[in-house]
């Protein structure tokens, strides 16, 4: 079987009202090759069509992706920046994010993202595929990337359509219509040709999509959502105020200036420094500020014994700059959990610090 570009599945019930009411607003979720930081990444193309298309229609736009974060980040996040401030449409990127996380975790917070955007039936949600280096060999022998495999099974199951951006850019590549370089020169990250051509892949399924001989079907609203295809899926989480925190230590609730998707933090720059989290659920997953300079850091659940909590720091990373997702477990029993964490000064070339700035409190019910 051929691979498919553009998967038409539902319809954009939800972005052809908000058309006809005079105000749209845009979603955007996924990592670096979504971000809008760059000024020049796919979503530029894509919001300058729906504002040459749809001239009398006020544009909101809410690019809610961060670089180098995955749906697992994305599950806490969603509420806050997409779904309470009024997307009627959702463009979700994780192909390439999610490509290194074992095929049950990243179902588990793929499905619970896409349910969470899904439930209340008041936006449209598609998939952008976009491309890394690793897809290349299964594409060229015909196949999917079973990153992209396990997010085409998710979105057969929820009626969800999608664009493979990456396979359109390599057909134009194959095609001769761009070289290599001008789309990917790092392998991964698009220049403004490469951008512009996964910006043309979704418009063109936009342009079918919106097409104004194409029946309006029923909103998602009308539907109920259909069981899980995972049951252990994180659709159900949610994120606890900072200050639920117990401390133990020279602690601070900071205002954050340096994240856009991030009010506060909680803040100490001392080894030793504790913390003492109370939840309900089966599992806690915590968002830092991450870099060379963060603190070690040492956990233990429900009084067992202490593990440190294994933290790679690329060589690309600086002293802070990265939100990070440290899952500490979703497989606990449902009940009640206390989680201890304890900060100290690591041995390793790369670690500079003794900071912990927590963002996110995230709990899996």
């Amino acid at each position: 079987m051929e691979l498919q570009v553009w998967n038409h599945r539902g319809n954009l019930a939800n972005t052809k009202r908000a058309i006809a009411e005079g105000e749209l607003t845009l979603g955007f979720i996924g990592g670096s090759i979504t971000d809008a930081r760059p000024r020049h990444n796919w979503p530029e193309p894509v919001i300058a069509w729906f504002v040459d298309t749809y001239p009398g229609v006020r544009i909101v736009v809410e690019n809610a992706a961060i670089g180098a974060t995955g749906s697992d980040l994305a599950v806490f996040r969603a509420k806050r920046d997409l779904i309470d401030r009024g997307c009627h449409i959702v463009f979700v990127d994780y192909a390439v994010n999610d490509n290194d996380v074992p095929t049950e975790r990243r179902t588990r917070t793929r499905e619970g993202l896409l349910r969470q955007l899904l439930a209340d039936g008041e936006r449209d949600v598609v998939l952008a595929h976009t491309f890394s280096q690793d897809m290349y060999e299964p594409m060229m022998a015909g196949e999917q990337p079973s990153s992209v495999a396990e997010l085409e099974a998710l979105a057969e199951h929820y009626s969800i359509g999608s664009v493979w951006m990456g396979l359109y850019a390599m057909r134009q590549v194959q095609r001769g219509l761009m070289r290599w370089e001008e789309w990917l020169p790092d392998n991964l990250h698009p220049t403004n040709r490469g951008s512009l051509a996964y910006g043309e892949s979704v418009i063109r399924y936009l342009k079918q999509e919106l097409a104004a001989d194409k029946v309006l079907t029923e909103s998602r609203a009308a539907r109920t959502l259909i069981e899980p295809i995972n049951s252990l899926h994180w659709g159900n989480a949610v994120t606890m105020p900072l200050t639920a925190a117990l401390t133990e230590g020279p602690w601070t609730i900071r205002r954050w200036p340096y994240y856009e998707w991030v009010d506060r933090v909680l803040d100490t720059t001392a080894p030793g420094a504790r913390l003492t989290i109370p939840f309900e659920g089966r599992g806690i997953a915590l968002a830092i500020d991450f870099g060379k300079a963060t603190a070690e850091i040492r956990y233990r659940l429900d009084g067992g014994e202490w593990r440190v909590y294994e933290l790679e720091r690329p060589d690309w990373n600086g002293n802070d700059g990265w939100l990070r997702l440290l899952t500490i477990s979703d497989e606990l029993t449902v009940g009640e959990h206390q989680l201890e964490l304890e900060t100290f000064l690591g041995s390793g070339t790369n670690n500079k610090g003794t900071n912990l700035r927590l963002a996110i409190i995230g709990i899996i019910p």
